[in-house]
């Protein structure tokens, strides 16, 4: 019998984080099914996201859950998380929809399970832009991933801008210095770079994909697997998902002891705890429909010539969502 801590021990402190996966009541009889594996793959994006946080918390929920081989991949064939799970090189991505979308559009096996958030994405400016349409004849910068390239693509498309003639998009590391010393006008980035900006006192919120509409109504970041990994070991997956979607609620309930925990990995940065206190929504999953997130970001995507693949043929292609229907009846708690 797994032993059901207290609320008040399960909280106590990182050591914790090792037995949530009881913390929402007993697991379901089919958990008895020994794993069809034991080894997962997930991604540590090469620039620090900390809206990925949760994932790196969750270790000791996932050693909890049987999967006992928990490796975090760090670079692969292409610049992001979205390139190595299209390659196989990862079994698990967390990642914007935009990512996700763009590649089931260039046909690679995978499959989106789940949303995890809403809100890690913000659009940032000086004085001299007021809205997204001030960003005509101006300079963006962003950090080289796809993600930021196609988020900016489709918020500027949508107030009637054109990205390709509109506004110069520029490359750089360093987007709260470069909006300091003028070198661009505005920028696109996930925490910690809004946070900086906020210490610094630089630059205004001209879109905060956690408080703005339409951005807040969807998923900013949803969680995808390879086609193989959800076919061959669909109790795996199934454990993967459930240990970081609990690792997502302690967000809610402990976000000291995730904050924590991310941030002794190495992985997350010192801005992590403000980011997941304040500007992300991790109170959403079992709230917000993933399939009218993909349905609406793929709509954007087909309206910018991103892809020519029709938003339905995205989510017949693209999705499975049983995993999720059945953690909703489990995790009511």
């Amino acid at each position: 019998m797994p032993i059901i801590q207290t609320r008040r021990n399960f909280l106590a402190g990182l050591t914790a984080l090792g037995t949530a996966a009881f913390a929402s009541g007993q697991n379901s009889s089919a958990d008895k099914i020994r794993l069809e594996t034991t080894t997962v793959r997930l991604p540590v994006f090469a620039k620090v996201s900390d809206c990925q946080s949760p994932m790196y918390a969750a270790t000791e929920l996932l050693h909890a859950e049987g999967l006992t081989d928990v490796e975090f991949v760090s670079s692969g064939t292409g610049p992001d998380s979205s390139d190595w799970i299209g390659h196989g090189e990862i079994d698990f991505d967390w990642n914007y929809p935009l990512a996700h979308v763009l590649n089931i559009a260039k046909g690679a096996p995978i499959k989106v399970l789940t949303g995890l958030h809403v809100g890690c994405l913000e659009l940032i400016a000086n004085d001299r832009v007021v809205g997204i349409p001030d960003l005509k004849g101006k300079t963006v910068g962003v950090d080289g991933t796809t993600i930021q390239y196609l988020l900016l693509n489709v918020m500027s498309s949508y107030v009637g801008l054109d990205p390709a003639k509109d506004f110069e998009t520029l490359v750089t590391p360093d987007a709260v210095q470069s909006l300091a010393e003028g070198k661009i006008d505005a920028f696109i980035g996930g925490p910690p770079t809004p946070q900086q900006a906020r210490e610094r006192k630089l630059g205004h919120v001209l879109v905060s994909t956690a408080i703005d509409k339409p951005w807040s109504q969807y998923f900013c970041c949803m969680l995808a697997s390879t086609a193989d990994y959800a076919g061959r070991y669909p109790m795996a997956t199934k454990r993967v998902m459930r240990a970081l979607l609990k690792a997502v609620d302690l967000c809610i309930t402990n976000p000291e002891a995730v904050a924590k925990s991310a941030v002794d990995t190495g992985y997350a940065s010192d801005y992590t705890l403000q980011a997941i206190r304040s500007d992300i929504r991790y109170d959403k999953w079992r709230e917000y429909d993933p399939e009218d997130s993909l349905r609406f970001y793929a709509l954007r995507m087909q309206e910018t010539n991103a892809v020519t693949m029709r938003p339905q043929e995205v989510l017949d292609r693209g999705t499975d969502w049983r995993f999720l229907k059945e953690l909703k009846r489990e995790m009511k708690t």
